[in-house]
């Protein structure tokens, strides 16, 4: 069962690299600008080791009941749609790595409408998700919190750089 999740969390994860490599190099191309403060080297460690260490511990725990297995994966699964819909609703503009485009305005639609970062509350889902799945009792809560930490600095660059931005700065 963790084989199929590991290959179901790791593919999703290379799929989306892809994607956000090619939008990054587009977006450099088109003058995209990035902060110098951004946590993008950190996230980009953290963000898989975290599901590592909840894999390993499920495999060291052994799976949970199936109630608590069946509601992680269902948070999970809702998690990836959100930021799904985010992604493809940021088109090209979506990456990993904060790159604003100097003159390009702000994205208020699809999940843009009612949440301002819909991609980082997918991202969160994602890992309360994923500790339900393995039943990751102790690693769960520590990633998920700590990646909350380098979340906010990241929101903290990107509105900063949005901002920036949008009056022409």
């Amino acid at each position: 069962m963790l084989i199929g999740l590991s290959i179901i969390i790791f593919g999703a994860m290379l799929i989306e690299a892809r994607r956000a490599a090619r939008n990054e190099r587009a977006q450099l191309k088109r003058g995209g600008v990035e902060p110098p403060d951004d946590v993008y080297k950190m996230m980009r460690v953290a963000y898989p080791a975290c599901f590592l260490a909840m894999l390993v511990e499920g495999a060291w725990r052994g799976m949970p009941p199936l109630a608590v297995l069946t509601t992680g994966a269902t948070l999970f699964v809702l998690a990836k749609a959100l930021k799904w819909w985010a992604i493809l609703t940021l088109g090209p503009f979506w990456t990993f790595r904060v790159i604003v485009v100097p003159g390009v305005p702000l994205v208020v639609r699809g999940p843009y409408r009612w949440l301002r970062h819909p991609n980082y509350v997918g991202v969160v889902g994602e890992l309360a998700g994923a500790a339900l799945m393995t039943g990751a009792l102790v690693t769960g809560p520590i990633a998920t919190a700590g990646f909350l930490i380098l979340l906010s600095k990241r929101i903290a660059v990107e509105s900063r750089m949005l901002q920036s931005s949008a009056r022409g700065t």
